[in-house]
């Protein structure tokens, strides 16, 4: 493994435009796994990333070694104390870092459990579904061109790992998708749909959660098969999207499971 002790070596300089900038990391497709849980979720299902880099004083963590284990020796950068915090402006406890080319699955056909994300512009809520998303065992997350970046520092956080368990696409023409759907596009709205838990959400599903405040599109709403609501008996208006998404997304996990 390579020993950096200069924030100005240029693969150090080119993983730290990655962590800087949105733009870069859409431009060039890769993006950033921060903290040993993310890179050994990625390695458990991809294998060895492009490059691992290692803050010195994480050597003694014994999941980091392991880590390290799997790893050719040319894919490693061990960086020195100083280097990782003008380098990274993340703490020491953050141990190693991971640069990998972001997944891009090839469409072939719909899944049975879809989610459609119709411009959830927070990144720690498109995370926060996605990491829900992929516990409740959705095969494919479409996100509209408006949606928060899917592989940005801060969803991937948020998501914790949850990006490699279940294939995203992004950019998506949600309508458009919906329209061409074999099973049932469900509409997540905030009032005046069927009651999540009368619905039957047994078949094939595509469930659809819109923008924070707008909620979905005109579009989007009027592609679907059937609108649900989340009763709300303390009179509060909503609930926040990754929040009611999960409410959703579990309820056709308890439907399938009571059906058993």
């Amino acid at each position: 493994m390579q020993r950096i002790t200069s924030r100005d070596n240029p693969r150090l300089k080119s993983a730290a435009r990655l962590l800087a900038s949105s733009r870069e990391r859409r431009k060039s497709g890769r993006c950033v796994l921060e903290g040993e849980h993310l890179v050994e979720v990625y390695v458990q299902r991809y294998g060895v990333p492009e490059t691992l880099i290692v803050a010195e004083s994480a050597l003694g963590n014994a999941a980091i070694t392991v880590l390290l284990q799997e790893m050719p020796a040319s894919a490693v950068l061990l960086v020195a104390d100083a280097a990782w915090s003008a380098f990274a402006q993340l703490p020491l406890a953050t141990g190693v870092l991971a640069i990998i080319e972001a997944p891009r699955p090839v469409f072939r056909r719909a899944g049975d459990f879809c989610l459609l994300l119709d411009d959830v512009q927070d990144p720690g809520n498109v995370g926060s579904i996605i990491r829900s998303a992929a516990a409740a065992g959705v095969e494919q997350a479409f996100l509209s061109p408006r949606c928060a970046f899917a592989w940005s520092p801060r969803t991937l956080r948020a998501a914790q790992g949850g990006h490699f368990h279940l294939d995203i696409f992004e950019d998506v023409d949600l309508a458009v998708w919906a329209a061409n759907y074999d099973g049932s596009v469900v509409a997540a709205v905030a009032s005046g749909g069927t009651p999540i838990f009368g619905a039957d959400l047994t078949g094939a599903v595509a469930l659809a959660i819109g923008n924070e405040g707008a909620g979905l599109s005109s579009a989007l709403h009027a592609a679907a098969r059937m609108a649900v609501s989340i009763p709300m008996p303390g009179g509060f208006e909503s609930l926040n999207a990754a929040a009611a998404a999960a409410i959703c997304l579990f309820e056709r996990v308890r439907q399938l499971h009571a059906r058993r």
